[in-house]
């Protein structure tokens, strides 16, 4: 049975769409992952589906239940990880978790049992009685984890869960979610910027951008999409007549040019790199640093959209898709 299932959802503010008549379904025990740049439609997706917001057109289907006709019964069936914090830091951390569960009806044992449980997820026992004003970054998001799950939810939405914490505690937090969704079989569906993070983390990945989902798959079958290596060239001199070579040889795949570095995608690229060194001198084009690596996400990304998320995030950069490439 589908824990989530996504028909055409469309949500519009005024003149602007947020989200542009996307669908899809999610398996129960999935962890599913929406991936894309700040403003991409993530957020305005979870919040339709945990009912903070009304869809503007589409159906949304949680644990069985419609987001628009049951909304009583979808919020009794779902955790909710915000991106923002919401813990009570003048409270502890155990303090936190009684008041969120009194909030769900739970009994004073029950409660007991669950905090325990919870507490004990995350490993926080030992913190459990200290103020949340005095916990770190990633003790905090372990918390609202810990809260999230208090009345065990069939569906956890964890949106943007390692916003603004450091690699190594991202790593952890990580580890967190994926021994929830192994151990608990917790549907949990993630939103995230971070490419590794959905690499890592995610049975599937929707890929969303301006408010539309461009691909879907896993991530090893979206990476497949792209056919090969990326082979990168750091270049001097003008690239035009080079570029114009490599679009009419069939064995490069895809092409883009990005502040003087020529990424390409092709198969046996280590092969290839000698005859590309040797096109760049015919061409005038002198060659600094060649790298070559597997597809990431941030390719598929690029492939996709024809810009990095990177780019969509903010920050700056030259690039440019030559025609019939990278898309």
């Amino acid at each position: 049975m589908d824990a989530i299932r996504v028909e055409n959802l469309t949500k519009r503010f005024n003149d602007f769409t947020a989200v542009d008549h996307i669908s899809f379904s999610v398996p129960g025990g999935e962890l599913f992952g929406l991936l894309g740049p700040n403003g991409a439609g993530k957020t305005t997706t979870i919040n339709m589906l945990s009912t903070l917001l009304k869809p503007t057109s589409g159906r949304g289907e949680v644990a069985g239940f419609e987001v628009l006709k049951d909304k009583d019964a979808v919020r009794r069936s779902i955790g909710v990880v915000f991106q923002e914090p919401a813990l009570d830091t003048k409270l502890t951390g155990r303090e936190n978790l009684d008041f969120h569960s009194m909030m769900y009806g739970l009994g004073k044992e029950e409660r007991h049992r669950r905090i325990e449980d919870v507490l004990s997820l995350v490993d926080l026992q030992d913190k459990a009685d200290v103020l949340v004003e005095k916990y770190s970054g990633g003790m905090k998001r372990r918390l609202e984890i810990a809260r999230g799950l208090i009345h065990w939810p069939k569906v956890l939405f964890l949106d943007e869960p390692t916003l603004g914490l450091d690699a190594q505690t991202r790593r952890h937090i990580w580890d967190y979610i994926k021994k929830l969704n192994i151990e608990k079989k917790v549907t949990i569906i993630l939103t995230t910027h971070y490419m590794e993070e959905a690499d890592y983390l995610c049975g599937r990945v929707a890929i969303i951008d301006h408010g539309k989902i461009v691909a879907l798959d896993s991530p090893h079958k979206l990476k497949d999409v792209l056919g090969g290596d990326v082979v990168s060239m750091e270049i001097e001199g003008n690239a035009a007549p080079l570029l114009e070579q490599l679009k009419s040889m069939g064995w490069v795949k895809s092409l883009s040019l990005r502040e003087d570095v020529l990424r390409m995608t092709m198969e046996k690229g280590e092969r290839r790199i000698p005859e590309l060194i040797q096109e760049a001198q015919k061409a005038g084009v002198s060659v600094s640093c060649v790298n070559l690596r597997k597809p990431s996400l941030e390719d598929v990304f690029l492939h996709f959209t024809g810009r990095t998320i990177r780019d969509e995030d903010g920050q700056n950069g030259r690039r440019r898709m030559m025609p019939g490439h990278g898309r």
